[in-house]
Order: C-alpha cells, then sequence, then structure tokens
C-alpha cells in the first residue's frame, strides 16, 4: 500500500474542513476525512485544547471559528500562519 499515505494529519483535514464550513457536521467531516464520527470530536477537543479552534453551540447545531492568525508548533512550520495555510491548500469559506 505504497499510496495510501497523505501529506496532512487527520488532524489537518479536520482543520482544512472547519476552515471551508463553520457549521459542517461532525457526521460530514467523518466522511470526508475517512475517519469516525468519535475520531473527529476528539481531534476537534485536540484543537480546542491547543486554540486553534473554538467552538459556540447555535440551538443544537455546533459553530465552529478557526483561528486564522495561530502560528503551528513544529518548528519547520512555526513561521505559517493557520490562516496562510488554509489559504494554500483551499480550506477557506472565502
Amino acid at each position: 500500500m505504497a499510496d495510501a499515505w497523505t501529506f496532512l494529519s487527520n488532524h489537518g483535514h479536520v482543520l482544512v474542513c472547519l476552515g471551508q464550513d463553520s457549521e459542517v457536521r461532525i457526521r460530514d467531516v467523518a466522511d470526508k476525512v475517512g475517519i469516525t464520527e468519535r475520531a473527529v470530536q476528539q481531534i476537534i477537543a485536540d484543537l480546542e485544547a491547543a486554540g486553534f479552534v473554538t467552538r459556540t453551540r447555535t440551538g443544537r447545531r455546533n459553530h465552529y471559528r478557526v483561528r486564522r492568525a495561530g502560528r503551528f508548533r513544529h518548528p519547520l512550520e512555526r513561521r505559517v500562519t493557520v490562516g496562510e495555510f488554509l489559504d494554500l491548500v483551499g480550506g477557506t469559506n472565502a
């Protein structure tokens, strides 16, 4: 399975989905990324804990706000903001 790997982690894929649609359902993120809904919930919790995403409950739905000014944690990517990354990969709801 040499071509089963991807450049982005599941965390990166979820971040892109949230950047594309601030009201996306967890079920839809799971389908797009190819992981379980529970895994998406855990990743969103990780992104919230790290300060990359905030979640607001509106009725029965969640609204996600990606902190575009945030910087990646790894030293190799630290110079890039989350917003620049999302703009590059098409992860913005322009």
